[in-house]
């Protein structure tokens, strides 16, 4: 079973998030970091991870995926808090 990941990435003051799915977290992650990931979180700066889900099926990450690109922020936040309480950034 090949997992897939949704995860959450935010600036250095938690102002500014970015959702997206992969099926290799670690890699995408470096992609963030090195500024090759995608064009917004280079110009903002989104680089510290603060939540992620992992799935089996990849139709279910990019559909949850969706979904909380849909949320308002403040549902993204409180989803977010329930496992991260203090928005530190993850070690993946």
């Amino acid at each position: 079973m090949k997992e897939s990941y949704i995860y959450v990435l935010t600036n250095k003051y938690r102002t500014t998030f970015y959702i997206g799915v992969t099926g290799n977290l670690k890699k995408r992650l470096v992609e963030h970091t090195s500024g090759t990931g995608s064009k917004f979180t280079g110009k903002y700066n989104v680089v510290d991870l603060i939540y992620f889900e992992v799935f089996t099926d990849i139709n279910q990450a990019i559909a949850r995926e969706k979904q909380l690109k849909n949320w308002r922020k403040e549902w993204k936040l409180n989803l977010i808090r329930k496992v991260n309480p203090t928005l530190a950034t993850l070690e993946y």
